[in-house]
């Protein structure tokens, strides 16, 4: 649970889509240069590989989606699959992509040139780097500036959508809450977290019980490949049809009421590493591994004492006009003057701060464990009531933390009501998004121009 996120959130790049949060840029424009004149051998044009809707895919795009995918997988230590499995997985990642961008622009969304311009410089600071150097850096690996440019746009589109078409219409009613934290406290101990990998076979809408009967056969080889000795993060980028297959198909440590309720029964009595039988949803047949187990959750939130830190922070970020050596030098000088008297911390933070918190003094409340990134918690647990940290570097930019007060206690009703809600939101919101994307690829009309 992330009570400070208003506040510490990552940036929209974090938190794209998700079928797009780990599909690297397109590298390919779909140009069609024929070779010139005095080439030494004639060179092939480029070739429409399949017609999603109104438009078309490319042999040159897929050529550079595989080797983009393929950098990323190598860089993960995940085999390859066989080269004609990864390129039916990444030309079918594609048709989504394209069929989600189009939908985003059906419905009028856009995303204008300062809106890109400052996700662009967004990606540059988390990768700790100035907008001039990402763009050489882009270049040197042999993508066009342009071309990421584009993907970045349509990565910001498809991410506006899943807002407007998911993440607003899951609803939690205060009577949804209540018979959450009903059934935590009915619970004999807190729910465990698990780190769950899976491989989804799709099933199409109004699928006919052939198709229904050959994915479950391909569910149970999969299964018995694994048993055998086979790796799951490679099946998983050859087979899954999984937003998360190119990692994997790690889903990730989440709460047990924060997961599908078929995975949490699929996985609840495994050990570690172990996979579960063939599981069906109304999305298709999982496979299922459970990676990690860890006993955490809502209910140790509301019934053991935790310790709380009031704290507030200054927050500031390099750019090309402010770089890191000089906003490192004003936080030192802010931190020297709140230190010797000659300066308020609040004031310093309505003044300086860009945080959200800047108008409250940089006031962040009563932080939990969890509430921010690492980084930050352990630069504030290091701290004593009073104390003031040196500038601290995380994925936001530049940070001086002060400690105000600490306690012991268990979680205010506020507080787990806003844990509840969150975890409920969580679920459905994962629940819902698998649903859309089914939806989505299912309408769109796809044409194969080659096997």
């Amino acid at each position: 649970m992330r009570m400070l996120q208003r506040i510490l959130a990552p940036t929209l790049i974090a938190v794209v889509a998700l079928w797009c949060a780990l599909s690297p840029a397109q590298t390919g424009t779909g140009s069609k240069a024929p070779g010139g004149p005095n080439a030494a051998s004639p060179k092939e044009l480029d070739r429409v590989i399949a017609v999603v809707n109104n438009d078309v895919i490319t042999a040159n795009e897929l050529a550079a989606r595989e080797r983009s995918i393929e950098r990323q997988l190598r860089g993960q230590n995940i085999q390859m699959p066989p080269p004609d499995v990864f390129r039916k997985q990444v030309l079918e990642r594609l048709i989504m992509d394209r069929a989600l961008s189009q939908l985003a622009r059906e419905q009028g969304l856009r995303v204008d040139d300062g809106q890109l311009d400052a996700a662009f410089a967004r990606i540059a600071e988390e990768n700790r780097l100035t907008p001039t150097q990402l763009r050489a850096r882009i270049e040197a690996d042999g993508i066009g500036i342009a071309s990421f440019r584009d993907d970045l746009r349509s990565e910001m589109l498809i991410a506006r959508l899943r807002e407007r078409e998911v993440d607003a219409r899951v609803q939690i009613s205060e009577a949804d809450i209540d018979a959450f934290l009903a059934e935590q406290r009915d619970a004999v101990t807190a729910p465990p977290e698990y780190s769950i990998a899976q491989i989804l076979l799709r099933i199409p809408e109004g699928a006919s019980p052939e198709q229904i009967e050959r994915q479950r056969l391909r569910g149970e080889e999969i299964v018995r490949q694994i048993a055998a000795g086979a790796d799951f993060a490679r099946l998983a980028a050859a087979f899954s049809d999984a937003p998360d297959a190119m990692s994997g198909g790690l889903i990730g440590l989440r709460p047990a009421d924060r997961l599908p309720p078929l995975f949490v029964s699929a996985v609840e009595k495994l050990q570690p590493g172990q996979t579960a039988p063939l599981q069906r949803s109304p999305n298709g047949f999982h496979v299922l591994k459970l990676l990690e187990r860890k006993e955490a959750g809502l209910g140790k939130l509301a019934t053991q004492p935790i310790e709380q830190t009031l704290a507030r922070h200054i927050l500031m970020r390099p750019s090309e006009l402010v770089p890191e050596p000089e906003v490192q030098r004003r936080l030192r000088q802010i931190r020297e003057r709140v230190v010797s008297g000659a300066a308020d911390f609040g004031d310093m933070a309505r003044q300086y701060s860009i945080d959200g918190s800047a108008g409250r003094g940089g006031d962040l409340g009563w932080v939990y464990p969890g509430d921010t990134v690492p980084v930050f918690e352990n630069a504030m647990n290091a701290l004593k009531p009073g104390e003031i940290s040196e500038p601290v570097r995380t994925e936001f930019g530049y940070h001086l933390i002060q400690v105000l007060e600490r306690r012991t206690d268990t979680a205010s009703p506020e507080r787990l009501r806003a844990a509840a809600r969150q975890a409920l939101r969580e679920r459905r919101t994962q629940e819902a998004l698998e649903d859309w994307l089914r939806q989505v690829r299912d309408r769109a009309y796809v044409e194969y121009r080659e096997n």
